[in-house]
C-alpha cells in the first residue's frame, strides 16, 4: 500500500512538467531552430559575394559591389558614387531576387 501511494505521487509530479517540457520543444522547433538556419544561410550567402555582385541593404538602397574587404563591402550605388557598408547590411533574400534578375 505504501509502495502504490509513492508511486502515485511521484507520477502526478512528472505530468505536471509534461506541458511545460512540450511548449519548451515546440518553441525549440518553430522559433530558435528556423532563426539559426536563416542566419547561417545568410553568413554562406555574404561570403559568397564578390565584385560585381548586385545587393540590397537592409536600408533597401540597390548597388553593385566594387570592392570586398574582411567586414566591408565598397557599393556603387549609381552615378560614380560610392559608400561603404558593413556586410551585416546586406538584405539576405531581396539580393538573391537583385542577383536572380541579372541572370534572367
Amino acid at each position: 500500500m505504501i509502495s502504490t501511494i509513492l508511486l502515485q505521487a511521484g507520477g502526478g509530479g512528472m505530468m505536471q512538467f509534461l506541458p511545460i517540457l512540450l511548449m519548451v520543444v515546440v518553441f525549440y522547433f518553430f522559433m530558435i531552430r528556423p532563426q539559426m538556419k536563416k542566419q547561417k544561410d545568410h553568413k554562406k550567402y555574404i561570403e559568397e559575394l564578390g565584385v560585381n555582385s548586385k545587393i540590397v541593404t537592409t536600408a533597401g538602397i540597390h548597388g553593385r559591389i566594387v570592392e570586398v574587404s574582411d567586414t566591408t563591402f565598397l557599393v556603387d550605388v549609381g552615378s560614380g558614387v560610392k559608400i561603404r557598408f558593413d556586410k551585416s547590411a546586406v538584405a539576405l533574400d531581396a539580393s538573391k531576387a537583385a542577383n536572380a534578375q541579372k541572370t534572367a
